[in-house]
């Protein structure tokens, strides 16, 4: 009788098993798409210090609620063709081992990578422990700490940073944007109790040049053709992303936030994008 019953759950798992190997082999769609799974990326034009007459370095903020940001921010959970970008980065750095992670520093304000991450810390930073007080004894009182694990998911990740620099070439007569790194964002409460206050703060930062051979080949979604699907590195690199300027190079290195709040930090922002697109004009002659 067992060795009937051995057979019979033998037989069923082979079943299973086989079930599972033909489903995995279906190809989901009418052709194997192979363009954006091996794509190269573009070298940037080689930059002297000499050629450059002049640069500006900004800080961006994308908020992923945007509508011409959803491209980044779906789908929520991964799927077969499109993942998005904080799942793509957080499979880079942790499974795959592609990319550095670097921490804020002590101070959490540090964007010079200058302390790069392990995959184990960055793993303590997505999967964050928290410990409380629970009664056991039934008496009323608090008496056994409980960790518990409170994991960072793409659908917490409403906001990125953009570290950029805007550089004017003399030998070319043309303007670059060049990124520097990005960063996840994730809003972390302050304080205790009725006092607790919500806090946007980077993550970590991902120095960009090392970044691009990863988004290079990572689709995103193109709302006008899906045969034409772009890819993460193609959206950074022709700006088809919304953001807002939310500091510039300045001699007390202080953010927009620290001077101007409110209406007068996006009409402070403005001024800055503002300045920048005027000088570009008034560089060359047409």
């Amino acid at each position: 009788m067992n060795f009937r019953f051995l057979i019979t759950v033998a037989l069923a798992g082979a079943f299973t098993a086989s079930s599972q190997a033909q489903v995995s082999s279906v190809l989901d769609g009418a052709y194997v798409k192979e363009t954006n799974i091996t794509k190269r990326v573009v070298p940037y034009p080689a930059l002297r210090e000499a050629d450059v007459m002049y640069t500006k370095r900004v800080w961006r903020q994308m908020d992923l609620r945007e509508k011409v940001n959803h491209q980044f921010y779906y789908p929520i959970t991964e799927i077969q063709d499109r993942a998005s970008l904080f799942d793509v980065i957080r499979k880079a750095v942790l499974e795959e081992g592609t990319l550095t992670a670097y921490g804020t520093g002590p101070v959490g304000t540090d964007d010079e990578f200058k302390y790069p991450l392990s995959a184990a810390q960055v793993d303590s930073l997505l999967n964050p422990t928290t410990t409380t007080m629970v009664d056991t004894d039934l008496d009323g009182e608090p008496d056994t700490p409980t960790e518990t694990k409170n994991s960072i998911t793409s659908q917490e990740i409403l906001y990125f940073q953009v570290k950029e620099d805007w550089i004017w070439d003399r030998h070319r007569s043309e303007r670059y944007v060049r990124i520097i790194g990005i960063a996840p964002m994730y809003e972390k409460s302050i304080g205790d109790g009725d006092e607790s206050a919500k806090s946007v703060q980077p993550l970590f930062w991902l120095y960009y040049p090392e970044c691009r051979y990863v988004f290079a080949n990572s689709e995103a979604f193109n709302p006008f053709n899906d045969a034409q699907r772009r890819t993460f590195e193609d959206i950074f690199q022709k700006r088809y992303f919304a953001s807002y300027i939310v500091k510039e190079s300045n001699v007390y290195d202080r953010k927009i936030a620290d001077y101007a709040r409110g209406v007068d930090g996006l009409l402070e922002a403005e001024r800055i994008k503002d300045d920048l697109f005027t000088l570009e004009h008034d560089l060359w002659h047409y």
